[in-house]
């Protein structure tokens, strides 16, 4: 089933999407690509790394790009109609393997985007978020802790990331009791730690990935 696919939202917008699908798949994850109009794409390299883990996992990935970017229709939104899109591709997903359980997981943007559509449709997927965006826009901001819905979810941040304040995200993974990670030497972008960080979303799914497996990803 590996291949292209298009995600209908309302009547109006269609998502260009993606699935990597193992043979014998197990469960499944959603990946929500970083800020559209930062050329970010589902094609970013730390998903194509993420991508290639999880299949080795026996993890069905569903990739997709936010309305306006590549071929999918509409335009940029804000950060409100692509939780939107969040949502259609989670639906989109499930249906597509109703005996799998799904999580979902963003990078900048789009770490932001699936967690506001955590607090909206008060999901219980398993989350990760890698790096979230947190903007001074309403619709840029992190949900408030308590709109959450208790529920596995996992938060990376780089120590010396340049774009969010790891304070800041520190601080919120806190209150919101998710699992924290903080990649000693990483910026926002992670180079050269890339297999880590697959194997921190890995773990955040759900998956059984020893220790002494995510301690060695990075060396």
């Amino acid at each position: 089933m590996s291949g292209p696919a298009e995600i209908r939202v309302g009547a109006s917008i269609e998502l260009e999407a993606r699935w990597d699908v193992p043979d014998r798949p197990e469960r499944g994850v959603v990946l929500c690509h970083p800020h559209p109009l930062h050329r970010g794409t589902m094609h970013v390299p730390l998903f194509e790394a993420i991508t290639t883990d999880l299949l080795q996992r026996s993890v069905a990935v569903l990739r997709f790009n936010f309305r306006g970017v590549g071929r999918s229709t509409g335009s940029h939104d804000g950060g409100l109609g692509e939780i939107d899109d969040v949502a259609a591709a989670i639906e989109f997903a499930e249906a597509g393997f109703p005996d799998l359980s799904f999580g979902v997981a963003g990078w900048s943007f789009g770490a932001g985007a699936a967690l506001r559509w955590h607090a909206r449709d008060r999901s219980e997927h398993n989350y990760v978020g890698i790096a979230p965006g947190v903007g001074s826009d309403p619709l840029q901001r992190l949900p408030e802790p308590e709109s959450l819905q208790p529920a596995r979810r996992t938060i990376i941040i780089g120590e010396r990331d340049q774009l969010v304040s790891p304070q800041l995200i520190i601080d919120y993974a806190n209150r919101a009791r998710a699992t924290l990670h903080i990649l000693k030497g990483s910026d926002h972008f992670f180079y050269f730690r890339e297999q880590k960080v697959a194997c921190l979303v890995a773990a955040g799914l759900g998956l059984p990935v020893p220790a002494d497996e995510i301690e060695l990803a990075c060396q």
